[in-house]
């Protein structure tokens, strides 16, 4: 499981984000900045409404629309422990179908993982010690105990907004920003947009159910112009499990709509865990 977790945090943060379990440290880990935008049970005015309602309209027109894209990424971790090493993963999407990731262990210079992840399978082959795992798509499911799809992972990896509903329950607006606050069954959501170009700076997730305290911090920086999109080459995430873990991506080389394989062979010798 810890090697699950590991690899999948470059392209399956929503794991972490489900089953984490935040105590009171990771109320003074995250931000002193957080106390400032608490989501408010105080009823949105109409005239600040309908501002939102143009603001999610926006967040709209900059989702990244894709029939393929591939990346290369430097993912650095941090938990409790400290600082682990540093690692790269290289990521194939086809929208809606699979997803493809070899991950590359920096220090020794090999390929140490390969997964293939479609609508019903995730396959890991760990190459270090030539084991092979099949997992039902649902068994990240099983254990986040939240619906999710394949579409809201891709989602993540792309950059585009998740769990962001038309529910909202707070809006404001600063001079930079918009603080845009949405309920939707799992999540509150806090949004940080920026004024100038309604691109998403952050997203800040608290679990609706106050039992789980499950919560997630994620930033989004460093856009780029690729296709017509704004596409955020580098990512923050926050997450907890009784210690706060950072992971950042660093999105080194990226392409939309070029053509791709997805090479994936499990060699016979391997025994499946």
């Amino acid at each position: 499981m810890k090697y699950l977790i590991t690899i999948v945090s470059c392209v399956l943060i929503i794991y972490l984000i489900s089953s984490c379990r935040s105590t009171k440290k990771l109320q003074t880990a995250i931000s002193k900045k957080d106390t400032q935008l608490v989501i408010s049970p105080t009823p949105v005015k109409t005239d600040s409404l309908k501002n939102a309602f143009d603001i999610l309209k926006s967040l709209e027109k900059n989702r990244i629309n894709f029939t393929t894209f591939s990346a290369k990424i430097k993912v650095q971790y941090e938990d409790y422990k400290g600082k682990q090493p540093d690692f790269n993963a290289f990521v194939r999407l086809y929208k809606d179908s699979v997803l493809w990731v070899s991950i590359n262990a920096t220090f020794l210079s090999i390929e140490a993982f390969r997964i293939l992840i479609t609508k019903d399978t995730i396959i890991i082959l760990n190459k270090l010690n030539k084991q092979v795992e099949y997992h039902p798509f649902n068994y990240i499911e099983d254990i986040a105990h939240i619906p999710l799809t394949f579409a809201t992972l891709q989602d993540l990896i792309i950059g585009n907004p998740i769990y962001v509903s038309d529910s909202i329950v707070s809006y404001r607006q600063t001079e930079n920003h918009v603080l845009l606050g949405t309920v939707s069954e799992f999540f509150k959501n806090l949004l940080t947009i920026s004024a100038d170009n309604n691109l998403l700076e952050r997203s800040k997730l608290d679990d609706i159910d106050v039992g789980q305290n499950r919560t997630a911090d994620l930033s989004y920086g460093e856009y780029e112009k690729n296709n017509g999109f704004y596409f955020a080459t580098y990512r923050e995430i926050t997450v907890a499990e009784k210690t706060k873990v950072d992971i950042n991506l660093n999105f080194k080389q990226y392409d939309f709509n070029k053509e791709l394989s997805f090479p994936f062979s499990i060699p016979r010798n391997y025994k499946t865990k």
